[in-house]
């Protein structure tokens, strides 16, 4: 049976966080993490005045048919190097819910947590082919959106179905820092200092 996300459960392992605190979920494989993670937590941090990032390292991509060879546990491992020395928070409750898909974990979270204010946060990379993700509309229905520029892929990102779908519902930069608290379906695009590094650039480098 299909697990229900609807539901308040256990919190299987959620990391811990105060009621009304500001939360950005950063959501990927991490395969590798690496320092453009790093640049758009720390970006998010800024200028949402969040109190927290969670990484959420997710057991696979739906969008992707490759097979991963590398274990959550690993990839865990490695995401921790690079964000708890900053104070990010690693997380790997996704596989131990048992969701596979980015709207049945903010649903969860909604549900289990709702004295917390998350922000879910992706790179314009992902917002360019936001609409081929399962139920991507009730995502901007669920929670707050930032979408943290990445290079080559402003252009992208603004002109995607996503961003056209929902673009009367963009925060300008002035109200950036009460996004957390707003509410959905609101998203802001920020811009800052820009890392090319990639998970797959480093996979083929690795390879």
């Amino acid at each position: 049976m299909k697990p229900d996300y609807s539901i308040p459960r256990r919190t299987v392992g959620l990391p811990p966080a105060a009621a009304g605190q500001r939360i950005g979920l950063l959501g990927g494989p991490f395969d590798p993490a690496h320092e453009g993670h790093v640049l758009i937590s720390k970006i998010a941090r800024r200028r949402l005045y969040l109190d927290q990032v969670w990484w959420l390292v997710t057991p696979g991509n739906p969008l992707k048919t490759t097979p991963r060879q590398v274990s959550t546990r690993e990839r865990v491992t490695g995401a921790q190097l690079l964000a708890s020395p900053l104070g990010f928070v690693v997380s790997d409750f996704e596989e131990r819910l048992g969701s596979h898909y980015t709207v049945d974990t903010l649903r969860y979270l909604r549900n289990v947590r709702p004295d917390v204010q998350f922000v879910w946060i992706m790179g314009a990379d992902s917002l360019s082919s936001f609409h081929r993700w399962k139920s991507w509309r009730a995502i901007f229905d669920l929670m707050p959106i930032a979408v943290v520029d990445r290079p080559g892929y402003t252009l992208k990102a603004l002109a995607s179905p996503a961003a056209r779908a929902f673009g009367r519902h963009r925060v300008p930069d002035m109200q950036l820092r009460h996004l957390p608290e707003m509410r959905a379906p609101v998203w802001a695009f920020l811009r800052g200092p820009l890392s090319a590094q990639s998970s797959t650039k480093i996979r083929s480098r690795t390879a």
